[in-house]
């Protein structure tokens, strides 16, 4: 193979059909499905306004590297578009404006400085407060002719797309490690070696450590709901400019019947917030302003944070000539993901990308430094921190059904979670990552590492990496 593309989101999948279309030989590997994971639980809004993204990156990079990265997002959406209509995909796509308001009266400066961020980097906003959302807002700023669209028919009929020609596209491969070299090398799950001229890395958060970007990428999961209607919901896509964050979309299904998507209640990673009422507050939220029948759907989503507001595309080390990284999407991957994809698509081909420096991962920031500290701060209050907390039980007799307890077993301690079946489940609480211990994820039933965003399932299997190895199991401390 000429070109190895671990992981099958949009970005993955984006990056492979680009290279495909140059003329190089790719596989694709995919722990999962194809646009299983963080792509496929996403409101898949693709847009360069961001909320108030614009304005967080130039306070830490300056206005050009902004301006860079506003044009490479509205050159991400026109991509898209290009292929929406070139392979005729039946995915939804709509081009709207997109909005972001204020809740409260809180937010009104956070609409300010956005929308003067986003007109010094090149777009042509709009401020007023009348929107079309369905309640009054005390600010908002709109950009047009942006998109919406379903993530899942859009990138797994471009994977379709990319299958030929000696491309191939594996699903249910989980990676292990990925060595550079001629040829680089990259080691599966099921023990197959893959021999490329170059590896990129398109996973949510990257995989291999070797960049440090666990040093400087957080990890957050977020809640969404789809909420049927009675009444159409005017076609808008919408998000508050602050906390709590509101997110929402309008959603035709194929039968005609009206939805909203409404996402947000955002929080680190192993955080003692995974609980099941962020749920009930988004519900809460949608029975407020729309006219909702019923919630049929809720699901969650994980997103790799860099501290310093810029997505990771490029070489994966500063020495790396033929490993690559397209990740680190903060929330946007929907323009992220393909604006990193057309960046390293370009450094293997040999061209110039006019955003390659912006979105360089080796880049340096001083304004970004006291982000970092923090979130090293973070890594290692968890790290010691957990390690001295106390046990939640003595025993997994005390652990109720359908919940899970950290249950002293002698000198050291065990996750145990009970199921619905009274059923034990016990693992050990050290990431295989790199020894964090993890969190219970009451509104996932997931263990979750808060150091790095690492999660498993009651039996300790990867659900989420950078960890690359299961959980150890144990027997239940009785």
């Amino acid at each position: 193979m000429d070109v190895a593309v671990v992981g099958g989101g949009i970005s993955g999948i984006v990056t492979a059909l680009l290279c495909k279309r140059d003329g190089a030989r790719v596989a694709v590997l995919e722990r999962g499905q194809i646009a299983g994971g963080a792509t496929g639980f996403t409101t898949a809004k693709a847009s360069a306004l961001q909320q108030t993204k614009l304005a967080e990156i130039e306070r830490l990079h300056g206005a050009e590297a902004t301006a860079i990265y506003a044009r490479a997002s509205l050159e991400a959406i026109e991509l898209l578009d290009r292929f929406v209509h070139e392979y005729e995909i039946d995915c939804g796509w709509e081009r709207l404006p997109d909005w972001t308001y204020a809740l409260d009266d809180t937010q009104v400066e956070a609409i300010g400085e956005q929308a003067r961020a986003a007109r010094a980097a090149g777009l042509d906003v709009v401020e007023h407060a009348a929107t079309p959302l369905p309640f009054p807002v005390s600010a908002a700023v709109r950009l047009r002719h942006q998109a919406q669209f379903n993530p899942v028919r859009l990138v797994r009929t471009l994977a379709q797309v990319v299958v030929g020609d000696d491309c191939q596209v594996f699903e249910r491969t989980p990676v292990l490690d990925a060595e550079e070299g001629s040829p680089c090398t990259v080691t599966t799950e099921q023990g197959h070696r893959v021999s490329a001229g170059a590896v990129v890395v398109c996973t949510n958060y990257p995989l291999l450590d070797r960049g440090l970007f666990f040093t400087r990428t957080e990890a957050t999961r977020s809640y969404l709901i789809a909420a049927r209607v009675y009444d159409p919901v005017e076609q808008a896509m919408a998000i508050s400019a602050g906390a709590p964050v509101r997110s929402f979309r309008s959603y035709t299904d194929p039968d005609g019947q009206p939805w909203v998507l409404v996402g947000g209640e955002g929080h680190t990673t192993g955080s003692e917030d995974a609980q099941p009422e962020r749920y009930e507050l988004l519900e809460r939220f949608a029975r407020e302003h729309f006219d909702v029948a019923r919630v049929d759907y809720r699901w969650s989503t994980q997103d790799g944070m860099p501290v310093d507001r810029l997505p990771y595309a490029g070489r994966y080390t500063a020495r790396s000539r033929h490993l690559f990284v397209n990740g680190g999407h903060q929330k946007w991957g929907m323009t992220n993901g393909v604006a990193g994809a057309r960046i390293v698509a370009d450094l293997i081909a040999g061209r110039e990308n006019a955003a390659a420096a912006t979105f360089d991962p080796h880049r340096h920031s001083l304004r970004a430094v006291p982000e970092r500290a923090k979130a090293q701060a973070w890594v290692g209050a968890h790290m010691l921190g957990d390690r001295l907390a106390p046990a939640q039980a003595s025993s997994a007799d005390d652990v109720p059904a359908a919940e899970a307890r950290v249950v002293r077993d002698g000198f050291g301690k065990v996750g145990v979670y009970r199921d619905e079946h009274e059923r034990l489940h016990a693992v050990s609480l050290r990431c295989t990552h790199l020894g964090c211990l993890v969190h219970w994820n009451a509104a996932e039933r997931s263990w979750d590492c808060p150091c790095h965003g690492s999660r498993f399932d009651i039996d300790g299997q990867v659900l989420a990496g950078p960890a690359t190895a299961p959980l150890q199991r144990r027997e239940p401390p009785t």
